[in-house]
């Protein structure tokens, strides 16, 4: 379920912030990502991690999953993904471009995938893209409470998103904490490059705190 942009109860995500701004941003969102892919850019850095952290055929939740590039890259390497995003335009462009896993438009706050016929925890979630930062900051714990919720006891979750947006990393960290949810390790990269105190990006692998899934 979406959030009702004329509920004034409601705290307007960034990203829904500046699709009201310029209705076209969305839009020109997906397409620069097709020309990236058009001229053979490498778009499939967070998932190569990701894939390399799960057993073969494994669940994943594409959590913020845009256009689809990430879960199609996962989907090809022979996981089962489903993909939720909150911008229908974003997941009518997943569908057309890239068939095969389940694509869901969806507010990660709210998100409940039993509720659509998807009982099954998973074994792995990422989050790429800077979705983390795009969040209203109001939100922010209980998408994480929503994702440890939705993970196996033994997955993990694959976070990333740069400094400078508004979400201090430490921050961060307390509230994947306080969600149920520890750090197995952080990278200042997608590549595996290790996390200091000057990085300027954040990938946080983290595993699911013992008896805190709800």
């Amino acid at each position: 379920m979406m959030p009702r942009d004329d509920d004034p109860m409601v705290e307007q995500s960034a990203w829904a912030q500046m699709s009201q701004d310029d209705p076209d941003h969305s839009a020109a969102y997906v397409e620069r990502f097709r020309t990236m892919a058009a001229q053979g850019a490498d778009l499939a850095g967070e998932a190569r991690l990701v894939d390399a952290l799960l057993p073969r055929r494994a669940r994943v939740l594409d959590a913020g999953c845009g256009p689809g590039r990430v879960g199609a890259f996962l989907a090809d390497a022979g996981h089962q993904v489903v993909g939720v995003d909150a911008d229908p335009v974003l997941i009518e462009a997943a569908e057309a471009d890239h068939p095969g896993p389940r694509w869901f438009v969806g507010d990660l706050a709210e998100l409940d995938l039993p509720a659509l016929g998807i009982p099954e925890r998973f074994d792995g979630i990422v989050c790429a893209g800077n979705v983390m930062a795009f969040l209203a900051a109001s939100t922010r714990r209980e998408v994480l409470r929503r994702l440890r919720g939705h993970l196996r006891d033994d997955g993990r979750a694959a976070i990333g998103f740069g400094a400078g947006r508004g979400y201090p990393f430490d921050e961060f960290l307390t509230d994947a904490e306080a969600a149920g949810l520890a750090p197995d390790l952080l990278l200042s990269t997608w590549d595996l490059r290790p996390f200091g105190p000057d990085a300027d990006f954040l990938v946080a692998v983290l595993r699911p705190i013992p008896g805190r899934d709800r």
